[in-house]
């Protein structure tokens, strides 16, 4: 297996305005992605969004870097690095969300990379992989199914 990039094509029922909303701004993420979320959703914004109740300990807590905020139609951050350094291509992997208008909706192009520029050891590579094709296998349709719903409520 190459564990170099994770890529998933979506179709959602929402114009990219709406999608760009619902993967770049805090308030939206939280519906469908991280338990809590609190970033600066402009190019060079930094934040951190939060797995598990933020009042417990067991709460991970991961900061990310904006990259890119082009709305309607890109969004990228770099996450998965040391809160001490600077994200950057050797020490973070890449987010990237692509949206691009069809029909009525929008497909969503997803990317994450940056697997083995992180220097892992195979073992932690594979599971770090592995463990992020999980994830991203379960929140994607969620990210689709609260889309969805954006456009149904008035």
């Amino acid at each position: 297996m190459e564990h170099g990039s994770i890529e998933r094509e979506i179709h959602i029922d929402a114009r990219p305005e709406v999608v760009y909303e619902v993967v770049s701004r805090p308030e939206h993420l939280r519906e469908w992605w991280p338990d809590e979320a609190d970033l600066d959703p402009v190019s060079g914004g930094t934040g951190v969004i939060t797995f598990g109740d933020p009042a417990s300990p067991d709460a991970k807590a991961v900061p990310l870097t904006v990259v890119e905020a082009d709305p309607p139609r890109r969004f990228s951050f770099r996450w998965v690095y040391d809160e001490t350094e600077a994200a950057a291509a050797t020490n973070s992997l890449l987010v990237v969300f692509e949206l691009i208008p069809s029909g009525t909706g929008t497909l969503l192009r997803f990317t994450e990379t940056g697997f083995r520029e992180k220097g892992w050891e195979a073992a932690v590579l594979e599971q770090q992989y592995r463990e992020h094709v999980s994830g991203w296998d379960h929140f994607l349709p969620r990210l689709v199914t609260y889309a969805a719903r954006m456009v149904s409520t008035p």
